[in-house]
C-alpha cells in the first residue's frame, strides 16, 4: 500500500473573513478522503500566529469553540520549517481575504517549492483586486458594471471630485455600490442612493482597503457558476441567489445559518442565458490566468438580460451552504471527490512547472 499524501490544510488568518475560513476548513477536514490523504491542519490565529498541531485540530473539531492561549510559534522561521509536523506533500490553503488569497501565501508556497491548491501568485493577486479583474474581463469581451476607483490619497484630498456625490452620480447614476477593491464576502460593501449615504459608505470601505470602487448598481438577479481545472477546466451549471429581504447578498446572508437568501441550483433561467453565464465565466477564468478553482459571480441585468460580471472569487467558501461545492454536487461531483480533484490539479500543475524547468537545465 502506498503512503497517503500529506495535506497541509491552512485555515484562519488575520482577515475579516476569519470565521468563514474556519468553517470551510472544518468541512474539508470532515469530508476529505482519509483513504488517500492524511490532513495536518495549520491554524493561523486572528492575531497572525501559527498554532501548533494540537490546537489546530481542536479548532477544526469544534469551529465555534474558543481555544485559550494557543501555543504560539515564537520564531517566524518555524512557519517555514513546521517543526511539529511531518514533511507536507501539498498545501490546501483555505485562508480567505487579505494575505490568504491575494498572492502572499501562494508566494510562500513557491518559495517552499511545494504544490498547492488554487491560483498561482499572479492570478491570486489580480482576482483579489476587483478593479484589475474588471480590466481583464473587459479585455476578454465580458461586460462589467461601470465604475470609478478612488485611491486613499484621493480620499484624503477634500477637493477631489470623486468625493462629490453629484459628480459621481453624473458618471454612474444615483444608485451606487461602494466597496473595497481588495475584500471578499461583501465585507465593507454599501448600497447608496444619496450624498449622506455615499460619504458614510466611503468611510466604511476605506476601513478595509486603500482603494475603493464606486459602481453603478446593476438591477437584476445574482447568478453564479463554478470552474474546476487547469488548462482544460470544466464549468458547472448556474446557481441563482434569491434575496428575500436585503438589496444585495450580504456577509450574513452568505454564511449565517438563518440566512434570508435562497440558493436556487440549478437556476431556473432560459438555456441561452445559462450558457452565456458559463461562457463568460470560462473567458474570465482564462483571462485572469486562474487555475484549480474559481467561482464567477455575475448579475443578470433585468432591463436587457445582459450578464454583467460582478467579481471572481478564486478561493470560494467551502461551508455547508457555499455555492461552489453545491454547484459541482449538482453536476455529479460530490464534496469528497471535489476535494480530491482539487488536490490532483495542484499536483498536476506543480509537476508541469517542474517539467518546464528541467527542460532548460
Amino acid at each position: 500500500m502506498t503512503d497517503k499524501i500529506k495535506v497541509g490544510l491552512i485555515l484562519g488568518g488575520n482577515s475579516s473573513e476569519y470565521e468563514v475560513s474556519i468553517m470551510s476548513a472544518h468541512n474539508i477536514y470532515e469530508e476529505i478522503d482519509t483513504n488517500k490523504f492524511d490532513v495536518y491542519p495549520m491554524w493561523i490565529t486572528n492575531d497572525g500566529y501559527l498554532a501548533d498541531d494540537a490546537d489546530s485540530r481542536k479548532v477544526l473539531d469544534n469551529p465555534k469553540m474558543e481555544v485559550a492561549n494557543p501555543h504560539k510559534v515564537a520564531n517566524i522561521s518555524n512557519i517555514i520549517e513546521l517543526k511539529d509536523r511531518p514533511e507536507i506533500d501539498v498545501f490546501f490553503p483555505i485562508v480567505h481575504g487579505n494575505l490568504g488569497e491575494d498572492g502572499c501565501l501562494q508566494g510562500l508556497f513557491r518559495v517552499l517549492d511545494k504544490p498547492f491548491v488554487g491560483d498561482d501568485v499572479l492570478a491570486a493577486a489580480v482576482t483579489m483586486d476587483k478593479e484589475m479583474t474588471k480590466i481583464l474581463a473587459q479585455r476578454a469581451g465580458v461586460p462589467v458594471a461601470k465604475w470609478i476607483a478612488v485611491k486613499r490619497f484621493e480620499y484624503n484630498d477634500p477637493d477631489n471630485e470623486k468625493l462629490d456625490y453629484e459628480y459621481v452620480a453624473s458618471q454612474l447614476g444615483s444608485d451606487l455600490f461602494v466597496k473595497p477593491s481588495n475584500q471578499g464576502s461583501s465585507v465593507g460593501v454599501s448600497h447608496v442612493t444619496n450624498e449622506k449615504e455615499y460619504k458614510v459608505a466611503l468611510a466604511e470601505a476605506f476601513k478595509y482597503d486603500d482603494k475603493v470602487l464606486v459602481e453603478e448598481t446593476v438591477h437584476g438577479t445574482e447568478v453564479e457558476t463554478a470552474v474546476l481545472g487547469n488548462d482544460n477546466p470544466i464549468v458547472a451549471g448556474v446557481g441563482q441567489i434569491i434575496n428575500a429581504k436585503d438589496s444585495f447578498y450580504t456577509y450574513e446572508n452568505k454564511y449565517d445559518d438563518d440566512s434570508t437568501s435562497t440558493l436556487e441550483i440549478p437556476a431556473k433561467l432560459p438555456e441561452g442565458i445559462v450558457e452565456k453565464v458559463r461562457k463568460n465565466a470560462l473567458k474570465v477564468f482564462q483571462a485572469t490566468e486562474c487555475s484549480g478553482l474559481a467561482r464567477i459571480d455575475s448579475m443578470l441585468r433585468k432591463e436587457d438580460n445582459e450578464v454583467v460580471l460582478t467579481e471572481v472569487n478564486a478561493l470560494p467558501g467551502f461551508t455547508n451552504i457555499s455555492m461552489y461545492p453545491k454547484l459541482f454536487e449538482e453536476v455529479g461531483i460530490p464534496y469528497t471527490d471535489l476535494i480530491t480533484k482539487l488536490i490532483d490539479y495542484a499536483m498536476e500543475r506543480y509537476d508541469h512547472k517542474k517539467t518546464l524547468l528541467h527542460k532548460h537545465d
